[in-house]
């Protein structure tokens, strides 16, 4: 169960791999969590993750694998997680395929990044939602980003399918009401990792760490969303109001 101050004892993550997901398990480890479910689709990034869990103080780890373009197998992976891990006090979902300018013309690329960033995520939450409601309790937590709030031009289709996750998110978190179960969705800006290697500086960037000390106060508050950074909030509530016109110029 959740402590007093939001902070789990348990834990899966889809997308165990991810180095903001690793950033966010390092510090809970460091707190209470002891059983954590790494889950991804590269078995040797998972060993690796599963030892940075370990050394960072979760006693219990277990990795299972999952192909995020395969989203007939997204309750299968869940149902693993869950049934491995026992009662789940938090789920982090930290899954998505980041685009590129070059290939956002590129039928096949884009069906990888809207189904990696959005159909398989969505299915899954819907999974582990019916899962934490059968418990009664549970925190879902979901990774999703800046880009979702105003969708750029020059990564117009992983912006858009983090958009329609963030929607799902907040919508799931509402048809939860009573159950116990609470949804957060954490809208951050770039983070250095191997995602985003290579790419130049971006506004309102974050870093991997600010991301977990952001997600441990999100656990201790009942928020819907938590912006990283916070000054993100109203400079993204400002961008609104900029006419599309002058949207697209602005560089990536």
């Amino acid at each position: 169960m959740l402590d007093a101050f939001g902070q789990p004892q348990s834990a899966v993550v889809l997308g165990g791999t991810s180095d903001l997901a690793g950033a966010v398990v390092r510090a809970l480890a460091h707190r209470r969590l002891r059983t954590v479910v790494l889950a991804g689709r590269d078995e040797e990034r998972l060993r690796s993750a599963a030892s940075s869990a370990a050394a960072a103080g979760a006693e219990h780890v277990r990795t299972v694998r999952f192909d995020a373009l395969d989203v007939n197998d997204a309750a299968r992976a869940v149902d693993e997680c869950f049934d491995v891990a026992g009662p789940v006090d938090l789920l982090l979902l930290a899954v998505g395929v980041l685009s590129h300018r070059e290939d956002e013309l590129d039928p096949s690329r884009t069906a990888e990044v809207v189904t990696a960033t959005y159909s398989w995520p969505v299915v899954a939450l819907t999974r582990a939602a019916a899962r934490m409601s059968e418990q009664g309790y549970g925190r879902i937590v979901v990774l999703s980003s800046l880009v979702a709030v105003r969708v750029p031009r020059h990564n117009f289709v992983y912006g858009s399918a983090k958009a329609g996750l963030d929607a799902f998110s907040i919508g799931l978190g509402d048809s939860l009401l009573g159950t116990g179960v609470i949804v957060q969705v954490v809208r951050l800006g770039r983070a250095p990792t191997k995602m985003t290697e290579g790419l130049p500086d971006a506004p309102m960037s974050t870093t991997p760490d600010a991301v977990a000390d952001a997600v441990i106060a999100g656990l201790g508050s009942r928020a819907q969303v938590v912006w990283v950074p916070a000054a993100a909030r109203w400079a993204l509530a400002l961008a609104r109001f900029v006419p599309q016109s002058l949207w697209r110029r602005i560089p990536g």
